[in-house]
């Protein structure tokens, strides 16, 4: 019974403490790209991610070699490195992770394949504003969260907190990759809620490149939140889409009515000049 406590007693100790968690590299044998190299973190709420042919080949419907694509939210590189297959070495894949400790890794997997990836790590979160902003966790060791400040933000998702710096992602393209955006294809933003916050800053960048967008319906925000996302997507004249996974397969189009649900699911949201 006193090892039965101590235990308990541990494990509980650990949900309230930070711990500063390492990776483990493992190798991936895809049938097309060949092996990839890839950094799993090793919080515990975040191990285990892999890299599938299926992932890649689901990129590839939408990003060409040589194209320029942008991840928001990249955490450990889990999609980055999949995206980054599909454009190549001779693309260029920005990702944007504010959390420092997610980052730590998403570094070390922008330094892997560099022969069949060009991924550029940034520091960042993308917001509203240029300035520093406040992220917030219910985890002590940072395995999850987000930019604090929206009505659906509980106690338990902002109590462990500190500042990021962020950027308004429009304006910092244009000072940092102008040469590149003729070549954009491609958004995935994971931002959890605050990603139509992020798209309300490229308007500019959505009209001129009109990328495919990647997005989340965030099961913790409301209902208003969850639908002002869809008539914003509308409103730029996208084909949202439910992505049951991110594998090739057909994924069937949601309707307003589809974004007032609890469990969070991801969006492809297609220009209605390339939509079916």
């Amino acid at each position: 019974m006193f090892n039965y406590l101590a235990t308990k007693w541990r494990e509980r100790k650990a949900k309230k403490t930070f711990k500063e968690y390492e990776f483990k590299e493992v190798t991936f044998n895809l049938e097309k790209e060949g092996a990839v190299q890839y950094a799993q973190w090793l919080h515990p709420g975040e191990f285990g991610n892999v890299v599938t042919q299926d992932n890649v080949d689901f990129y590839k419907q939408f990003i060409s070699k040589g194209d320029f694509i942008i991840d928001v939210g990249a955490n450990e590189g889990d999609t980055t490195v999949p995206m980054a297959l599909a454009a190549g070495a001779e693309g260029t894949t920005l990702g944007f992770e504010p959390n420092p400790h997610a980052f730590k890794i998403l570094k070390v997997n922008a330094a892997y394949n560099k022969s069949k990836t060009n991924i550029v790590p940034l520091n960042l979160a993308a917001t509203a504003q240029d300035g520093e902003f406040t992220f917030g966790s219910g985890d002590p060791s940072y395995g999850n969260g987000g930019i604090v400040g929206f009505t659906h933000n509980r106690k338990r998702n902002t109590r462990y907190t500190f500042q990021v710096t962020g950027k308004n992602l429009e304006q910092y393209l244009k000072d940092n990759y102008s040469d590149k955006l003729n070549k954009l294809t491609f958004i995935k933003i994971d931002a959890e809620g605050y990603d139509k916050e992020i798209i309300k800053t490229i308007p500019g960048i959505i009209n001129d490149y009109r990328p495919y967008l990647v997005t989340e319906c965030f099961g913790p925000a409301t209902d208003a939140e969850k639908v002002e996302l869809y008539d914003l997507l509308i409103e730029n004249k996208y084909v949202p889409y439910r992505l049951t996974d991110f594998t090739p397969k057909g994924h069937p189009k949601i309707s307003r009515s589809d974004m007032a649900v609890k469990k969070t699911y991801d969006i492809l949201a297609i220009p209605l000049e390339k939509a079916n």
